[in-house]
């Protein structure tokens, strides 16, 4: 059965890194080449395991080619995928089944928390883009609500992996293999770079509550939305305590409340490098079924990139501000996946066991035929197994790796500069009419062009 099995599972084992075209181009900086290739990926996989994820890579390549209505568009095709996975409380037997023969990355891609969150994020600031605030507005309070509930939803998909890992007749192997301290130490030492992230409040995203605080101080309806906004910034400065700029950002909440005026400035969000990618680490289970040779499990880890622009000075009318972080997207992902493997090492341990049961069946049956038959069938099932042992790469490549702000007295002239460390990239840009003007800036790698557009906010 092995071997017919392997015939059509092979085939379509290719990690999501593989099959990832459009990041390529990405992480050169060309997004013309990566909308193109995204595009295809996109409409290729418009209606499988792999839908949401390939529709939130075209939402952010489109968005940075500032086809906002088109971004919004996929990113709304990815959110309607992520509410149905949420909606149904039925696990999918039968995919779930098939996962354990092959591996993880044969399950539907449901989206992660900091996926749906960015989600609505994008979608808000695609809103302002447009012009149109009022859209942006349910976008912020969707994103909020999803990360109160964040929190809850992982708990229970925890206790839903580990209730049905309970119920399998291989459970008692399954806990041989997984308190392996050789298997553990694995584990562990393929997660250090996880050691030193920001220690953030779990599922929170610091940028998108900054957001959420910009918008509700510069489109307040009423005492409400401003008090909204006063938390959102008192709760970023918590996140990122050496921030001056958030901590006058808090200042100016107040005054708005005593009822002073907002004072013509030029908000600034840098969106500066790439997230995190996923790579895999292939561990040896114990061999803990007789007649198998081979029992593996591909387990997946973060790799971090450090190719960035690390801060954005901003010069208008003789005066200078640099950008400071607000939110560090390796430790919101990083904790997202630290949450995220207990179910992680079930799944893959329970599928490691699953395929090294089915191997020793399959060589058992064939060795009590003939001996030499035998020895070829236990080599054809190592082959299957080290074959579909690959783990679950996908994860949402686009985003970026900090958000960083900054604020600076709009000039009389409406003339600002930008400027990288290096001094590579210069930038003129005029401030669009408006007391108060977000300007959004994006780099994707150190060496590629600033990518710059205006919002008026006020």
């Amino acid at each position: 059965m092995i071997p017919l099995v392997a015939g059509f599972l092979v085939t379509g084992c290719k990690t999501y890194d593989e099959k990832n075209t459009a990041v390529r181009y990405w992480h050169q900086g060309d997004v013309t080449n990566a909308l193109v290739q995204a595009t295809k990926n996109a409409e290729s996989n418009a209606n499988n395991k792999d839908t949401v994820i390939w529709r939130l890579e075209q939402g952010a390549i489109l968005r940075a080619n500032c086809q906002y209505e088109a971004s919004n568009k996929a990113f709304d095709q990815a959110q309607t995928k992520i509410d149905d996975y949420q909606e149904q409380a039925k696990i999918r037997v039968g995919q779930e089944a098939g996962a354990l023969l092959s591996n993880q990355a044969e399950l539907d891609y449901e989206g992660r928390s900091y996926d749906g969150i960015m989600l609505n994020t994008y979608k808000a600031l695609n809103y302002l883009e447009l012009g149109k605030p009022g859209k942006a507005r349910p976008e912020l309070i969707r994103a909020y609500q999803r990360q109160k509930d964040a929190v809850e939803v992982n708990k229970k998909r925890i206790e839903k992996v580990q209730e049905e890992a309970a119920k399998s007749k291989d459970k008692a192997t399954m806990d041989k293999a997984a308190n392996d301290p050789g298997l553990q130490a694995q584990i562990q030492n393929a997660s250090t770079n996880l050691n030193h992230i920001k220690a953030y409040t779990d599922y929170v995203n610091p940028f998108t509550v900054y957001l959420d605080g910009l918008f509700f101080m510069t489109d307040a309806a009423d005492g409400s939305d401003l008090e909204r906004a006063r938390k959102s910034f008192e709760r970023v400065v918590g996140f990122a305590p050496d921030n001056t700029y958030v901590k006058e950002d808090l200042a100016t909440v107040d005054r708005l409340i005593n009822g002073q005026p907002l004072a013509p400035t030029v908000y600034v969000i840098f969106e500066t490098g790439c997230a995190p990618v996923r790579d895999q680490i292939r561990i040896s289970v114990p061999i803990i079924v007789t007649k198998v040779s081979y029992i593996g499990a591909a387990f997946p880890t973060l790799k971090p990139h450090g190719n960035y622009v690390p801060s954005l000075t901003v010069t208008a009318g003789g005066t200078s501000a640099t950008t400071a972080l607000v939110a560090d997207m390796d430790s919101v992902i990083g904790l997202d996946f630290k949450n995220e493997m207990p179910i992680v090492i079930t799944k893959t341990i329970a599928s490691a066991v699953v395929k090294g049961v089915a191997a020793y069946a399959a060589n058992q049956a064939t060795g009590q035929q003939n001996s030499w038959a035998g020895l070829a069938m236990q080599i054809s099932t190592a082959i299957y197994q080290a074959a579909v042992n690959i783990a679950d790469e996908r994860t949402w490549t686009t985003l970026p790796k900090e958000f960083q702000v900054c604020h600076i007295a709009t000039p009389p002239d409406r003339k600002i500069e930008l400027k990288t460390p290096d001094g590579r990239q210069i930038m003129p840009v005029t401030i669009i009419d408006g007391t108060v003007n977000l300007l959004y800036v994006k780099s994707i790698t150190a060496t590629s062009p600033l990518l710059v557009s205006q919002i008026k906010l006020k």
